[in-house]
């Protein structure tokens, strides 16, 4: 029979909440949580869980894939399953990661499923099958469903059908592939442009991906008149984080006041450091103006290359946060920014 093995986080693998994110990568003999669900549906024998923490995997990253490889290198396995991992962005950003690693070293199919809002899918949808999945826990056995599906198809050497009519998100690869009725290319080419010339649908066979595309605005001429505010997704906070912006997948942002401030300090009451999960912390930590500059612009406005900077600076995290959560906090910042008569914003990230 097959064997397949199931990779979860530290919350379905039943250790704990996010009180144990930082949990380390552990790998079992036995079905834990979803896993067991994969077990009832797959036409293979779930033979180990692998359980690891999204702090873990976030800060960690290339050690957590290093230590679940070495987990992998005496186990016999047909298949890999990641997740679901819903919308959360930290557990999709691990599912691909580590999916991507296992499908590269060992070579067998890896299967995740993540909402289309998972950062996670447009990080990895070309390295593994992922499908689309709900928001929440409350789609799990819809989700494992499709996900065991199409595994199953796999399993059993089934023909695999495109993207489209398998369901999950289309990964830009391309087959030679031959219609069954032979019509030549310059034929359907001309088909296509006729239909496009008299406003008839087609369907073209090679899908341009629509991007979301911001209009530049025009360049400012003369800085040394206009106020200038920094904005970060390198999670600058005061020391005891008073917004509780999340370290990763954040919902939350602040703002936080330095008119009487020539740079952010890292000690005393009103120090600075970041709460970012996703990337080495001393460097921000030792002195947090490498992140958000305001020491820098503080000798621009003495220099008279800058009008102002502006009394406060906003921050949030960016990695594993949503697009539709990263948007709307965007938005928000900048009618806040725009209704003060801020002309300019430099934006850092990490």
């Amino acid at each position: 029979m097959s064997k397949a093995i199931v990779y979860l986080n530290q919350f379905f693998g039943q250790i704990g909440g996010e009180d144990v994110a930082d949990h380390a990568p552990e790998i079992r003999d036995e079905k834990v949580g979803a896993a067991m669900l994969y077990d009832q549906l797959l036409d293979a024998d779930v033979t180990h869980t692998i359980i690891c923490g999204d702090n873990f995997v976030g800060s960690n990253e290339e050690e957590a894939i290093e230590r679940i490889l070495g987990f992998l290198e005496d186990k016999e396995f047909d298949i890999f399953f990641a997740g679901p991992a819903f919308q959360a962005g930290r557990y999709g950003n691990a599912c691909g990661a580590i999916g991507k690693a296992v499908k590269e070293e060992f070579d067998v199919p890896v299967i995740s499923s993540m909402n289309e809002e998972n950062p996670g899918v447009d990080m990895y949808k070309k390295d593994i099958y992922i499908f689309p999945g709900g928001q929440s826990a409350a789609k799990m056995r819809d989700d494992v469903q499709k996900m065991v599906d199409f595994g199953n198809k796999i399993l059993n050497d089934e023909k695999l059908l495109p993207a489209e009519e398998e369901g999950y998100f289309i990964r830009g690869i391309r087959h030679q592939y031959f219609l069954p009725d032979e019509t030549p290319a310059y034929e359907r080419a001309i088909d296509m442009l006729l239909k496009k010339i008299n406003d008839e649908e087609y369907e073209s066979e090679l899908p341009i991906p629509e991007l979301d595309t911001v209009e530049i605005a025009d360049p400012i001429k003369d800085l040394s008149e206009i106020t200038i505010a920094l904005v970060t997704s390198g999670g600058i906070v005061p020391v005891d984080n008073p917004d509780r912006i999340q370290s990763a997948s954040a919902t939350r942002w602040g703002k936080y006041y330095i008119d009487d401030l020539d740079q952010l300090q890292n000690r005393r009451q009103e120090a600075f450091k970041t709460i970012h999960a996703g990337y080495d912390p001393a460097a921000a930590d030792t002195d947090p103006n490498r992140v958000v500059p305001v020491d820098a612009m503080r000798q621009y406005e003495k220099e008279g290359k800058i009008g102002k900077l502006y009394k406060y600076f906003y921050s949030t995290v960016g990695t594993g946060t949503t697009q539709g959560e990263a948007a709307r906090m965007g938005q928000e910042i900048a009618q806040e920014l725009q209704e003060d008569g801020v002309q300019a914003v430099i934006l850092t990230s990490t």
